[in-house]
């Protein structure tokens, strides 16, 4: 918003002028995120404790120490970062790219879906909330509608191209299979990044490093100077998605203000799923869909103990590990909850790094 009223007179307005730089705007969105979050993070907690009661139902099949460390804590904090997120992301980016839109359009859908998902537990008094398969064919329909949207948008051979990591020159055509795919990324991502939501501040770290390293990776794409020195395909006005992910650094950082050990509010699924899709539907935007895998390496191993510990359990009746998603596992093991979140932060960063990598190693 404010690019679109000030750019008109960046010629005659030197603080005008700021708003024509990607850099400034990506900064300010970033910081009016955090600093809405921390004013408002307070009073958003006080009315959620007064409405919920109870806080969020804790699973009983869970580690026995979450009902006496979390009983109580409210959820639904993913409001707090969808709305300043948001607002930030309006303030700051050109409100005529459609990529902005687009991935807005996932993260506040997949956003509402958790939040009828948190309502439903909260007033059944319970850990279940939507059926699998209800929000299921939910996240599918909004992530093909914006795959969809996102192909419109790209040239070819991009637009339903598969770009591949250290090798500059392959595009595996997949045609009209893409928008399934890129949907597949979406949802995957989306509820990978809710399995991870376990313990206090473990999800939202890993979404804060993947954030930055799709600002970086968003930039770079839609600069055509840096993406042609690199060897990485260009993808023209995708650049932008650099302030949406700025907006979500910030937002992130003022929720883990209050999520930090031990945690005011938790996120719940309104924050978890928004956060996956958002993070699916930029990788797609920006061609980058496998380099996601990389840098939330942590999320696809936290949704794979699960599926492997289900599909385990079905054939031989013995579990591969103590507690699935990994994190359970560990803390059946006796781990600290600090030690556990902390580890998987470290392991978030080297995966950062090695996402990054693929952008020089060619």
């Amino acid at each position: 918003m404010l690019f679109n009223l000030l750019r008109p007179f960046a010629n005659d307005f030197a603080l005008a002028n700021l708003v024509r730089y990607l850099t400034f705007r990506s900064g300010a969105a970033c910081m009016t995120a955090l600093v809405l979050s921390l004013f408002f993070g307070p009073r958003l907690i006080r009315w959620l404790k007064s409405v919920q009661g109870a806080g969020q139902p804790i699973r009983p099949d869970g580690p026995e120490s979450h009902l006496l460390t979390k009983k109580g804590t409210p959820t639904m904090g993913g409001v707090l970062i969808l709305s300043t997120m948001t607002l930030s992301t309006l303030l700051w980016a050109d409100l005529r790219n459609q990529y902005v839109w687009a991935v807005m359009l996932v993260t506040l859908g997949y956003g509402a879906l958790g939040f009828v998902d948190d309502y439903i537990k909260l007033s059944k008094a319970s850990f279940r909330g939507l059926s699998g398969r209800g929000k299921l064919i939910a996240q599918w329909s909004l992530g093909i509608g914006a795959a969809i949207w996102i192909m419109s948008i790209t040239r070819e051979p991009l637009a339903s191209g598969l770009a591949v990591p250290f090798f500059k020159d392959v595009l595996i055509p997949l045609s009209y299979a893409f928008p399934l795919f890129a949907a597949f990324v979406m949802v995957g991502s989306s509820n990978a990044v809710n399995l991870t939501d376990g313990l206090d501040g473990l999800a939202i770290v890993p979404t804060i490093i993947a954030g930055a390293v799709f600002a970086l990776i968003a930039y770079l794409v839609g600069n055509h100077n840096f993406s042609d020195y690199l060897k990485i395909r260009e993808v023209p006005g995708t650049g932008e998605l650099a302030v949406f992910c700025s907006a979500m650094i910030g937002a992130g950082l003022g929720f883990l203000w209050f999520n930090a050990p031990p945690a005011r509010v938790f996120m719940g699924d309104t924050g978890s799923l928004a956060l996956g899709g958002a993070l699916g539907a930029i990788a797609v935007a920006v061609k980058h869909e496998i380099v996601l895998a990389i840098v939330g390496g942590l999320f696809v191993v936290e949704t794979l103990s699960v599926v492997i510990q289900v599909f385990w359990f079905k054939r031989t009746g013995r579990r591969v590990f103590l507690m699935a998603p990994l994190h359970h596992h560990f803390e059946k093991k006796g781990w600290a909850e600090p030690t556990i979140v902390i580890r998987f932060w470290i392991i978030s960063m080297i995966l950062a790094i090695l996402g990054l990598a693929t952008l020089k190693i060619r």
